[in-house]
């Protein structure tokens, strides 16, 4: 089970966006690399391509970002938060903020 799914809320804790918040777009197969929205954004030349339609020039694109510079953002405590995984009476599992204790996943 991924400590970090698509979706989830996270902060980054290192590099030039340190302290930026943003959403999880999506993980790799690995579960390694992380696509934020907003975070990791570089700027790409892209060529035309008029068979598409396409135009040319500089696009700002977000590029991903190693899953160990990041945390579960936490709103109960306004900062980043570990994240446990917690294997409940009845078989399931539940990620939990090792901070408060409380479940990640409250509709779960």
């Amino acid at each position: 089970m991924n400590k970090i799914r698509k979706g989830d809320e996270v902060i980054v804790t290192t590099g030039r966006d340190k302290g930026r918040r943003g959403q999880v777009l999506s993980v790799s197969p690995d579960g390694q690399k992380l696509l934020v929205e907003g975070i990791n954004t570089v700027k790409k030349s892209v060529k035309a391509n008029p068979n598409t339609g396409e135009q040319g020039g500089i696009i700002i694109k977000s590029m991903p970002i190693h899953r160990s510079n990041v945390m579960l953002y936490n709103p109960a405590t306004q900062e980043g938060s570990k994240v446990s995984i917690k294997v409940m009476e009845d078989g399931r599992s539940v990620r939990i903020y090792r901070a408060t204790g409380e479940a990640v996943d409250v509709g779960a």
